[in-house]
């Protein structure tokens, strides 16, 4: 039984959930999770099927056949195979936490993904990631050649066949240019001091203004620094007795934490642009392992 994921987009009308259940059933699939959201301000309609062809159709057949369901309701949709592991491009600078999390998570299978390569503007990683059989591709960043670096980074991520970047504390700014070729592909985490703290040194400023609660946001990337659609977030909770250093390592865990869940929901495709913000569709009843369906 081959396991697939279908998405949904369209304006909101009535039927789109019976045509889909209906044509699902008419090939021979049975469903196995469900979750669906109507945006009535926005008026536009999002769901996220989960199912197994039991009948042996594959996806191109199911693809092509979905056209005429999808035609009257002027959906966008997509079919994945779920037994595919996405295609995940990491970059990295000189903070460590986040990657070292991804490719613990990747390693036990708790983020079933396939990564193609991490890059880095420092060699800081570079044995941490050549002791995973991971390519390490160090592309050094300057004011004066930083177009050079972002077409060799495209470069790299294209010829992978890059379906999704994730910057794991990747700490250069991406080009206008390139926020919208991989639009709604690229994940950045960040602290949510922002904007009162600014800087090196946020959280040693949180802490001398006596802040209770360290918090941080993973969005998709877009030519606005930090303000793309949000898609996690998470807080923690500090105290007057806690010091600065343990700001940054309490810091450092809810970013580790954070980025791993959006890119968890990314890859299994429970995330959905709605213009400056997004859908997030729990996971399945079962939990994340659940999702690793195949």
């Amino acid at each position: 039984m081959q396991p697939f994921v279908l998405t949904v987009t369209c304006p909101t009308a009535r039927g789109i959930v019976a045509a889909i259940s209906t044509y699902l059933a008419g090939q021979g699939c049975n469903i196995i999770d469900s979750a669906q959201f109507d945006d009535m301000a926005a008026g536009r309609f999002f769901m996220r099927v989960g199912f197994r062809s039991e009948e042996g159709v594959g996806l191109e057949a199911l693809r092509e056949g979905f056209e005429a369901v999808a035609a009257p309701f002027s959906m966008t949709y997509e079919i994945f195979d779920t037994r595919v592991p996405m295609k995940v491009l990491l970059m990295v600078s000189r903070f460590g936490h986040c990657l070292n999390d991804i490719l613990y998570r990747w390693r036990i299978g708790a983020l079933p993904i396939e990564i193609v390569g991490v890059v880095s503007n420092h060699l800081d990683y570079q044995k941490l990631v050549v002791n995973h059989d991971l390519p390490f591709h160090h592309v050094p960043v300057t004011k004066a050649n930083k177009p050079q670096a972002e077409a060799r980074i495209l470069e790299i991520a294209e010829s992978a066949g890059t379906e999704l970047i994730v910057l794991a504390r990747y700490m250069q700014v991406l080009s206008d240019a390139m926020c919208q070729r991989m639009s709604g592909r690229i994940i950045n985490i960040h602290h949510s001091f922002l904007p009162s703290f600014k800087g090196a040194a946020p959280y040693s400023q949180a802490y001398d203004r006596g802040v209770k609660l360290i918090g941080a946001t993973a969005h998709y990337v877009t030519a606005d620094l930090d303000e793309g659609p949000i898609i996690e977030q998470d807080v923690a909770r500090v105290t007057h007795a806690q010091s600065a250093a343990d700001y940054v390592s309490i810091g450092r865990d809810v970013e580790a934490q954070v980025l791993s869940r959006a890119i968890h929901a990314h890859i299994h495709h429970r995330v959905f642009p709605n213009g400056d913000r997004t859908v997030v569709f729990p996971a399945s009843p079962g939990g994340y392992a659940s999702e690793k369906m195949g």
